[in-house]
């Protein structure tokens, strides 16, 4: 493969543009990423809010975060291509710039069309965030702080996840729900001062006489089909996945889409892309423990809020103080995790933090229909020390594998990798969503089956509960049948609480065995020759 075809400016052609506020530059990639998690979790976590002061239905409202998220999924391959031909620079401050406004304008929305489209543009401005952040803070943190960047990306994601279900509900609550949209608008400015003052001018760069110029067909084909996957699975469960002609049609285009990517890369390799770089052994199995990854946070993301909600009626404000029980440890825990990445493999850690996920899925896996949000802390502390041990982790095995390639020197390499990055946390993470989504509801249904085998008409132990039920009611109630009706309703309620209670068991308990698949790909992971304490004691980056 041949190398980049732009030309790179030489020492001595970029002094004169460097910043002298590097790390100014670092802190705003970081600011940007974390703007980008907080706004798709407060659009998630605000979707009942947003759909009632909107006034929409509950599959008008579902298209919300699809479309945001979907845009996301779009611009990450894009991104790669975007960087390369115009600098992280331009295509940070452009973004940023037009997703202040967007998110200025979308509670202004006149209707459900206008609110997709701005949530669209918002998507595919906020999405390039993410992309440009490990590479840029690899390429302008001096070694010795390259572990302290590796903390602070990951407080930054673990953090942002769980704080903005306490953040939400408190704009409900004290401001207006506006401010679901509002708060980029307010920090997104924060992230461009911090940019422009931090991250240097280049020229853009020319392509080399004799070597094809990028193209960008591959990418909008690529982009284009991943997208189609994405929105497939994001609305699969409330379409009924393949019953559906819509999901069908997604599905097909979709991988069609991709399979022309793949033809015209065959035929006409695109110069920005270097797939030989992603044959690395370890590249492919840390982009599997990256989906595992997020598959596990479906723990305090999806599982504990949804037994909650459901079964306890509690309200976002409610569910917040819980989740942020995981929040805060993880700042602590990052800490000592980042310290030992420095003198222990990151394999090591790795294993440690997803064997404690695994124990405190398990100690999840006994809770009843009595238990309340107290009694998650116990099992949420586990959790938090296992999350900031496995990403930091993962984060640190995935920088040194780069650190090793050399690919700092290859701004080819530094693309591809952060293009496949996106694709797989973005993709992976959607589908480990809707097999949940899908997974929960089965289970429910089958435990209230069996459940109600043992709750029938005529049964001594059902009548005793009716009857129980209906003396309980009977003061509150015109007559006798009304209140066996209230009672019949109040069993099948019940029946139905626990079949749900049974379901979430089994969904923790589905969580501590996916550990395991993590697991086995970190022992098929081999050391890299290059460690941290070399790194952090070199004066520049390895090649």
């Amino acid at each position: 493969m041949s190398a980049l075809p732009v030309s790179t400016p030489t020492p001595s052609e970029s002094t004169s543009h460097v910043s002298t506020h590097p790390l100014l530059g670092v802190l705003g990639v970081l600011f940007g990423a974390m703007i980008a998690t907080c706004t798709g979790r407060l659009i998630s976590v605000g979707l009942a809010d947003l759909r009632g002061a909107l006034h929409l239905g509950t599959d008008e409202a579902s298209w919300i975060g699809t479309a945001f998220n979907a845009s996301l999924m779009f611009i990450g391959p894009f991104s790669v291509y975007l960087g390369g031909l115009l600098g992280s620079r331009r295509v940070l401050l452009a973004c940023a710039a037009i997703f202040t406004v967007i998110s200025l304008l979308l509670p202004f929305a006149s209707s459900l069309p206008v609110l997709i489209v701005l949530l669209i543009l918002a998507g595919l401005t906020a999405g390039t965030f993410y992309p440009l952040t490990l590479s840029f803070v690899l390429r302008n943190l001096p070694p010795k702080y390259v572990l302290f960047g590796i903390g602070a990306y990951a407080v930054d994601i673990l953090f942002t996840t769980n704080f903005a279900t306490s953040l939400e509900p408190w704009y409900i609550d004290h401001l207006s729900w506006r401010w679901v949209f509002w708060n980029s608008a307010v920090l997104t400015p924060i992230m461009m001062v911090l940019i422009y003052f931090g991250i240097p001018w280049q020229p853009l760069p020319q392509p080399k006489e004799g070597q094809p110029k990028p193209s960008w067909r591959g990418f909008l084909y690529a982009s284009f089909g991943f997208s189609l996957l994405y929105i497939a699975l994001d609305q699969g469960q409330r379409l009924d996945w393949l019953n559906s002609g819509t999901i069908v049609s997604l599905v097909i285009s979709g991988l069609f889409l991709l399979l022309v990517t793949v033809v015209r890369r065959l035929r006409m390799p695109n110069p920005l892309v270097h797939f030989a770089f992603l044959a690395r052994r370890n590249t492919l199995l840390l982009g599997g423990v990256l989906i595992f990854f997020r598959f596990i946070m479906l723990t305090t993301v999806l599982i504990i809020p949804s037994y909650l909600g459901s079964v306890k009626g509690y309200l976002p404000l409610q569910t917040g103080p819980v989740l942020l029980w995981v929040a805060l440890p993880q700042c602590l825990f990052g800490i000592l995790a980042v310290y030992l990445v420095q003198y222990i493999d990151a394999r090591l850690i790795l294993t440690a933090g997803f064997a404690l996920v695994a124990i405190a899925c398990m100690m999840n896996a006994g809770l009843s229909s009595a238990w309340s949000g107290s009694n998650f802390w116990p099992s949420q502390l586990v959790m938090a020390i296992g999350f900031a041990l496995s990403f930091n982790a993962m984060v640190g095995a995935i920088i040194l594998e780069v650190l090793s390639s050399g690919a700092l020197t290859r701004p080819i390499d530094v693309l591809t990798f952060a293009g496949y990055f996106q694709t797989v946390r973005l993709l992976g993470g959607e589908a480990g969503t809707a097999f949940m989504q899908h997974f929960i509801p089965v289970r429910e249904q089958f435990h209230s089956n069996m459940l109600g085998l043992g709750v029938q008409w005529g049964l001594l132990p059902t009548d005793q509960r009716l009857l129980g039920l209906s003396a309980g009611v009977a003061s509150r109630t015109t007559g006798a049948a009304n209140a066996a009706g209230r009672a019949a309703e109040i069993l099948a309620l019940q029946v139905r609480q626990q079949a749900f209670t049974l379901a979430i068991t089994d969904a923790f308990i589905l969580v501590a065995w996916s550990t395991i698949g993590c697991l086995l790909l970190v022992a098929c992971m081999t050391q890299v020759p290059l460690q941290y304490r070399q790194v952090v004691s070199t004066p520049s980056l390895p090649a």
